[in-house]
C-alpha cells in the first residue's frame, strides 16, 4: 500500500511511517510488506514515495532500520519485507521526480493511455499532460535499474528486514516487460525471450547471488494484468491471458529462487472510476481472481511443483470478512492470505481472526472487517459544465482510482498523527488511536488534503509545490471548459 508520508520528491522513512507501522505491530501480523520503495528517485508515483538511498552508509540506513523495528514491535515475531519498485512509464510529470516533461524510462517508447479507447478528448488531453512518452531503455539503462534493485535488496538486508518483494504489478516497470501493449522490443528483453521475464530473472539472480540463503525474495503479480476488464464476462480470463499467467508462474517456480508469489486483484482500475457499471465489474473481477489463484496452485501441482519445494502463493485483496479468509485457506485457493486496505481501517484483523477461530462469539464471520468508503458527490459536481469536466477527468486512472487511494492515505496519516500524539502523552487510551474514519470520499477535498500537506515543516518549498500541483490540476479543469 502507498503511505504517501515521505517528503516531496521522495525520501527515507520518518516519524509518521514509524508511528503508522507501530500500530500494526501490536496485533501480531505474520508478515508486513511495506508500501512500494522506489529504486529510482526520478521515477516516483505520487510524489511522496520512499526511495532507496543512492549511497548506503550508517546515516542512510538508520531510518530503514527504525522502520524494520517498528514493523516487528516488541515481540519481534512479524516478518518485515521491503517492497521494491520502479514506476517506469507510469511515473507522472513533475511529481514523478523529474523536470517537467522529462521522459521516464520504459521497455518501449509507448505512452500510458496509448492503448485506451477513450472517446473523450478531455481525458485524452489530461493523459498527455500527466504522462510523457517514455524513452526506450538502452542496455546501459538496464544495468542502472538492475543496480537500483540490487542496492534496495542490500538496504533491506543491512536494515534488518527478512526479505524483499519485487513489485511486478499495477503497470509499473517490471510489469511493462510482460505486456505487448508496452513492450515492442526485439532483443533479449522482448516478449519472445522467456515470455518477457528475462529482466526480472536477472534482478532475482543478482539479488540471490549476494543475499544470504534465508533472505526472502517475493514477487507481486496482479491478476488484473491478465484479465480483460472491458469485458462483462466474469467467468474466465481471456485464454491467452490465462495461459500467459500460468506460464509466468511456472517459469518463476522453475527458477528455484523465489520464495513467494503475491497475487493481487488489483486496485488500479481502467478509466471510469465513477461509473457504477465499473464498480460491478470490479466485484466480479475479485471473484474471478480468487479462482485464478486456485488454478495457479493446481497448475503448479500438476507440473510437479509441490509444497514446500515451490513458491508460496499469497492471495491479496477481496477478502473482506473472516469467513472469506477462512474459505480461501480451506478451499485451496491459496497458501496464505494478504490483507491490504482493510488492514488500514482495521489493523486488529489478526486479533479478530483469532477470536473468530476460537468461536468466542464476539466476531461475526460475515461482517466485513472494515466498511468500504463511498464517494459523496458534492452539489458543485452536479451542475454543468463541472459535471462534464469531472466525468472526463475521473476517467484518467491517476485521478479516478486515486480518489480511493487518497481516502486511505488520509486515514493512514490520521492514525500516524494520532499515534505520535499518544506517544507524546496526549492520549492514554489505545482505543482512541483506532477511531474509525468516516467512510465517505469527497473528491476534490480528498485530493486537496492528500497533496497539500508537509511532512517536514522545515521545508517550506514543499508547501509551494503542493499548492502549485493542485492549482495545476484546477487549471486543467478550467482549461477543459
Amino acid at each position: 500500500m502507498y503511505e504517501h508520508l515521505a517528503n516531496f520528491f521522495g525520501g527515507s522513512p520518518n516519524e509518521f511511517h514509524l508511528a503508522l507501522y507501530s500500530i500494526w505491530s501490536r496485533y501480531e501480523w505474520g508478515m508486513v510488506i511495506t508500501g512500494n520503495v522506489q529504486v529510482s528517485p526520478s521515477h516516483l508515483t505520487l510524489g511522496r514515495d520512499l526511495v532507496v538511498p543512492k549511497h548506503l552508509d550508517e546515516a542512510s540506513i538508520k531510518p530503514y532500520k527504525a522502520l524494520a523495528n517498528a514493523i516487528k514491535g516488541s515481540g519481534g515475531r512479524t516478518l518485515a519485507i521491503l517492497q521494491l519498485s520502479h514506476a517506469g512509464r507510469q511515473s507522472p510529470n513533475t511529481i514523478g521526480g523529474r523536470f517537467p516533461f522529462a521522459k521516464p524510462l520504459a521497455p518501449s517508447a509507448i505512452r500510458v493511455g496509448t492503448n485506451l479507447t477513450l472517446d473523450d478528448p478531455i481525458a485524452l488531453m489530461v493523459h498527455k499532460i500527466l504522462f510523457q512518452t517514455p524513452e526506450e531503455m538502452s542496455l546501459a539503462d538496464f544495468d542502472s535499474v538492475l543496480e537500483g534493485f540490487q542496492r534496495g535488496a542490500r538496504l533491506a538486508h543491512m536494515s534488518g528486514y527478512e526479505g524483499i518483494e519485487l513489485h511486478v504489478a499495477h503497470g509499473y516497470l517490471l510489469t511493462q516487460f510482460l505486456s505487448p501493449k508496452s513492450n515492442h522490443r526485439q532483443d533479449l528483453y522482448s516478449l519472445k525471450h522467456e515470455n518477457g521475464l528475462h529482466f526480472l530473472r536477472r534482478i532475482v539472480d543478482t539479488i540471490r547471488t549476494e543475499a544470504p540463503p534465508r533472505f526472502v525474495v517475493g514477487i507481486k503479480l496482479n491478476a488484473a494484468d491478465y484479465v480483460d476488464t472491458s469485458s462483462d464476462d466474469s467467468s474466465s480470463t481471456t485464454p491467452s491471458g490465462e495461459t500467459l499467467a500460468f506460464q509466468h508462474v511456472l517459469d518463476i517456480a522453475k527458477w528455484g529462487t523465489v520464495d513467494f508469489i503475491d497475487i493481487s486483484g488489483g486496485d488500479y482500475e481502467s478509466p471510469g472510476f465513477l461509473n457504477s457499471s465499473m464498480e460491478a465489474k470490479t466485484g466480479r473481477r475479485q471473484a474471478l481472481f480468487s479462482r485464478f489463484s486456485q488454478q495457479i496452485l493446481k497448475a503448479l501441482d500438476n507440473a510437479g511443483y509441490h509444497s514446500p519445494h515451490r513458491p508460496v502463493i499469497m492471495l491479496t485483496g477481496g477478502l473482506h470478512t473472516p469467513n472469506l479468509v477462512k474459505s480461501a485457506l480451506l478451499s485451496g485457493q491459496t497458501d496464505i492470505v494478504g490483507i491490504g486496505r482493510a488492514s488500514v481501517v482495521c489493523p486488529e484483523i489478526p486479533q479478530k481472526m483469532a477470536e473468530f477461530e476460537k468461536g468466542q462469539g464476539r466476531v461475526d464471520g460475515d461482517i466485513p472487517f472494515a466498511i468500504e468508503p463511498e464517494q459523496s458527490v458534492p452539489i458543485y459536481l452536479k451542475y454543468w459544465p463541472i459535471v462534464s469536466i469531472w466525468a472526463s477527468i475521473s476517467k484518467v486512472k491517476l485521478v479516478g482510482a486515486g480518489l480511493k487511494t487518497a481516502w486511505y492515505t488520509l486515514v493512514m496519516r490520521k492514525y500516524a498523527l494520532t499515534e505520535l500524539y499518544r506517544q507524546d502523552g496526549g492520549i492514554t487510551s489505545l482505543e482512541l488511536t483506532l477511531e474509525k474514519p468516516e467512510p465517505t470520499i469527497y473528491p476534490l477535498w480528498s485530493l486537496l488534503q492528500m497533496y497539500v500537506w508537509v511532512a517536514d515543516p522545515k521545508r517550506p518549498t514543499a508547501v509551494y509545490f503542493a499548492l502549485g500541483f493542485f492549482v495545476t490540476l484546477l487549471a486543467v479543469l478550467a482549461y477543459s471548459t
